[in-house]
């Protein structure tokens, strides 16, 4: 029997809402697809007990994240950092994330944006944990606030990497970036990106719901849905899908321990 290298899913939501009436079918193809972990990342209160409920309930499968996302960075945003830090002091959490900055939509909060973003990136470092970054319109932002934190010994991954900056990235020589289902979209120009970056530097992810690969491209994503992305890489690095599994899945590791 043919073993096939499992995956880990390294960024998915999949305790939201839209997973509320098919949950275990979900990880059951995931599981079946080859997924041995998916890791959930945080995106303000609200969801935090949702995430653990899902933690708890396939405890060693999905593995939390505690932070804040961006665009919940509103004028709560002292209060909403203050219940999380508590948590952390409470529960083992695999990253914090998701953090970042998102300067797409709108930058009336850019100030608070910057200031939560730091001092999560403080969290990381005293925790020695790993960070899942969210970057929208805001790479020289988040390259800024990196290095005022400090860089050494901070480790972490670049979610939903678009092909904004890889060179500076590949310089932190600890961070990945996140891989996901925009690289199986027709005009793609991260195809063409990826070449010039090593797959050492790749891990895989679905943004789950969100950002759902071709050929269900329009539908809501699922974790299994990653073999989609390795499947375009492995075209990409001229690798065996099983190669680019085992790779990805390394590099994932390296990161998360």
């Amino acid at each position: 029997m043919k073993i096939i290298p499992e995956m880990i899913d390294t960024h998915a939501h999949i305790y939201a809402d839209e997973f509320s009436s098919d949950l275990p079918a979900v990880i059951e193809r995931a599981k079946i697809a080859g997924i041995q972990a998916v890791l959930l990342p945080n995106i303000d209160i609200t969801s935090i007990d949702a995430m653990h409920r899902l933690e708890d309930t396939y405890l060693g499968y999905c593995r939390s994240m505690m932070g804040i996302h961006p665009t919940s960075v509103k004028n709560d945003y002292a209060e909403q950092l203050k219940t999380m830090e508590q948590w952390l002091s409470k529960r083992n959490y695999c990253a914090i994330g998701e953090i970042g900055m998102d300067l797409y939509w709108d930058k009336a909060y850019l100030k608070e944006q910057i200031i939560a973003f730091e001092e999560q990136l403080k969290w990381a470092k005293d925790l020695n944990l790993p960070v899942a970054i969210h970057v929208r319109k805001s790479m020289e932002q988040v390259l800024e606030s990196m290095h005022k934190v400090g860089v050494s010994g901070m480790k972490g991954v670049f979610h939903a990497f678009s092909g904004s900056a890889p060179q500076e990235i590949m310089k932190l020589k600890t961070f990945k970036m996140g891989i996901g289902g925009v690289l199986t979209f027709k005009n793609a120009s991260l195809r063409e990106t990826l070449r010039d970056i090593p797959i050492d530097f790749i891990v895989t992810e679905t943004d789950a719901p969100y950002l759902t690969p071709v050929p269900f491209r329009g539908k809501r994503n699922e974790p299994a849905y990653i073999q989609y992305i390795v499947e375009e890489l492995a075209a990409i690095y001229n690798l065996s899908v099983e190669e680019i599994k085992s790779r990805t899945t390394q590099n994932a590791i390296q990161v998360f321990n």
